[in-house]
C-alpha cells in the first residue's frame, strides 16, 4: 500500500497494548481521510500504526489516536513534510536495492539504534533532510526485540553530520546507540545489508 509524494504527511504510533492500538487505529481512520499504510502486531507484543495522507488529515487522525491511546502510547512520530526516501525505505521492506549496495562501497556507514520504531523513522527523516547521505534501510521491531534500526551511508563527514543531527533532535531516552563506521569491510557490508538476523532464510 503506497501513497504519493503529494500526500506529504506521515505518522507512526507505537502502542504497548495490542487491543488499545486496534481501538486507536479505528478511531484514527474514522476521524479523518487518511490512508492506513500498515497496522499490526510487532515483537515484543506491541502494535504499530503507520498513516499517510494530506497534512491536515493525518494531523487530525494522529490527535484522535493519541487521545484514545492513553498510557499505552509508547512513542509516536509526526512528519508533515516527510522525505520521499523515508517512504521508499519503508516500502522496500527494509532491503536495500542493488544501487544502494553499489553506492555504499568505500563510503562510511552510519547506524542509529533506537528504543522504538517511530524513533527510527524520525532518525531517517532527520538524517536525509540534514546531510548529503543515502538512506539505506529502516528496520522496525520484529527481529530486533522491538527496537528500530536506521542505516545510512556517504562520505564520512556527511555521515557524521547526519548522526550529530539525529542526536540533537531525538529524545536521548529513545536513542540506544549511534555509530559511524569508516569504510565498512565488504564482507560485513553484504552481511548487514542482507539482514540483521543471525539465522537467515
Amino acid at each position: 500500500m503506497r501513497f504519493s509524494a503529494a500526500q506529504a504527511a506521515l505518522a507512526m504510533l507505537e502502542f504497548s497494548s495490542i487491543a488499545r492500538g486496534m481501538l486507536a487505529a479505528d478511531a484514527m481512520v474514522k476521524r479523518a481521510q487518511v490512508k492506513v499504510i500498515h497496522a499490526g502486531t510487532v515483537q515484543p507484543g506491541k502494535y504499530l500504526v503507520l498513516l499517510g495522507g494530506e497534512v491536515a488529515e493525518v494531523e487530525e487522525a494522529l490527535g484522535a489516536g493519541k487521545a484514545m491511546a492513553g498510557s499505552t502510547l509508547e512513542d509516536h512520530v509526526w512528519l508533515p513534510g516527510v522525505h520521499n526516501d523515508v517512504i521508499n525505505a519503508l516500502h522496500n521492506e527494509n532491503e536495500p536495492s542493488a544501487l544502494n549496495r553499489q553506492l555504499v562501497e568505500g563510503d562510511s556507514v552510519g547506524i542509529v539504534e533506537t528504543r522504538t520504531a517511530p524513533a527510527a523513522v524520525h532518525a531517517g527523516d532527520i538524517a536525509v533532510k540534514g546531510a548529503q547521505i543515502q538512506l539505506l534501510s529502516i528496520r522496525l521491531a520484529d527481529g530486533l526485540g522491538g527496537k528500530g534500526l536506521t542505516m545510512l551511508c556517504g562520505q564520512v563527514s556527511d555521515v557524521e553530520a547526519a548522526i550529530d543531527l539525529v542526536k540533537k533532535n531525538i529524545d536521548g531516552t529513545l536513542l540506544l546507540e549511534t555509530i559511524v563506521i569508516s569504510q565498512l569491510h565488504l564482507d560485513m557490508l553484504a552481511n548487514i545489508l542482507r539482514s540483521t538476523r543471525f539465522f537467515r532464510k
